[in-house]
């Protein structure tokens, strides 16, 4: 037992961490995150009482900041704190998962010594003591390629879609199939399925997972503060773009991975297009013929938003976000629909489509 906690205390001595973040106009949020990487370097190398001084030089940050396009100082921000910056190639779409593998690419080439590899947003911020606990983590479990913990918003009273994305970052711990934009993965297991889809517009870390989980690889969520994610969602026109995003996602993994034996997101889309399209419009069809069984099937939308708030609160949420996860959870079927016959269109004319951004 002794033996382990001394192999979990000194994981994080004995393991080189690269960072890679991505942003674009980030501003102060990109201070912050920056700010937070080298906090917790310098807290690394004391620790260490060896190597390099990080002194704030890009010749010795293990950092790579990939920026997509900024027109606020991000770029000369991030070269004066001691990163290594990448600014993407104008002539090709922006994508995040292009973005992070070409940082994962410089990265890696840069710091071959790197071992471990924390991806992360330029809008978050790194939480005090995270690289340790999750380093120690993986030192114990070797099967294991990826781990994350908690990610929460920064200002989730400011509105109530920054208290829904609060609690979906909320999602149970243990094994799981995927993890979001932040998380500290092995270089040997992305190497392994080669990154990052650069083609796809969202979705890019579900489906790195579901590649990784094919190799026997685990992805693991740990019940630890992780970053601070600042989403500056306030308004409903960004909620219906992030979620026709998030609609457009489902439907191109379904279409990618989805099998007979595996039906990869089949459930996700089926709830898509039956509450955001098939619903809907058997409603207005039977409105105008049958208005009886119209205004019945009407009554689906407020009995399944009262589903999700009751189980809501059986998790013992709050009243507040009980209401704001059932009512935004129902409403959001509709963009995500939205979505889905985005992809839909595109698939079919063969037409690449734009990055769908909601800030």
């Amino acid at each position: 037992m002794a033996d382990e906690k001394d192999r979990k205390s000194g994981a994080i001595q004995n393991t080189c961490i690269g960072f890679v973040l991505i942003g674009r106009n980030e501003g102060e949020r990109l201070r912050n995150c920056v700010d937070s990487i080298v906090e917790q370097l310098l807290l690394i190398n004391r620790d260490k009482k060896q190597g390099p001084d990080l002194s704030g030089t890009s010749d010795v940050f293990p950092i790579v900041y990939v920026d997509s396009g900024s027109t606020d100082g991000s770029v000369t921000y991030a070269t004066s704190a001691g990163c290594t910056v990448l600014e993407l190639d104008l002539r090709e779409p922006f994508t995040a998962a292009r973005a992070r593998n070409e940082g994962l690419k410089l990265l890696i080439n840069k710091f071959p010594q790197v071992e471990l590899i924390q991806f992360i947003d330029g809008d978050c911020s790194l939480q005090p003591g995270w690289l340790g606990k999750a380093t120690a983590f993986l030192a114990v479990n070797p099967k294991v390629a990826i781990v994350c913990g908690r990610r929460r918003e920064v200002y989730p009273q400011k509105s109530i879609y920054n208290a829904l994305c609060d609690m979906e970052w909320d999602t149970p711990v243990g094994e799981a199939k995927a993890c979001g934009g932040d998380f500290l993965v092995r270089k040997e297991a992305i190497l392994s399925v080669k990154g990052f889809n650069p083609a796809m517009i969202a979705g890019e870390e579900p489906e790195m997972c579901l590649r990784l989980r094919k190799r026997k690889w685990a992805i693991w969520r740990i019940h630890e503060e992780m970053t601070l994610h600042d989403a500056d969602m306030t308004s409903f026109r960004q909620f219906w773009l992030r979620n026709a995003r998030a609609g457009f996602a489902y439907a191109e993994r379904w279409l990618m991975h989805s099998t007979r034996i595996r039906p990869y997101c089949k459930r996700e889309l089926l709830s898509i297009c039956f509450w955001g399209g098939f619903l809907p419009i058997s409603i207005v069809l039977f409105m105008a013929t049958m208005p009886v069984l119209g205004f019945a099937l009407a009554l689906a939308y407020p009995l399944m938003t009262i589903r999700i708030f009751l189980r809501r609160m059986k998790m013992r949420s709050s009243v507040r976000k009980s209401l704001i996860f059932s009512g935004l959870t129902q409403i959001g079927k509709f963009p995500q629909f939205f979505g889905v016959l985005k992809f839909t269109a595109g698939t079919l004319s063969g037409k690449s489509t734009p990055i769908i951004e909601y800030k």
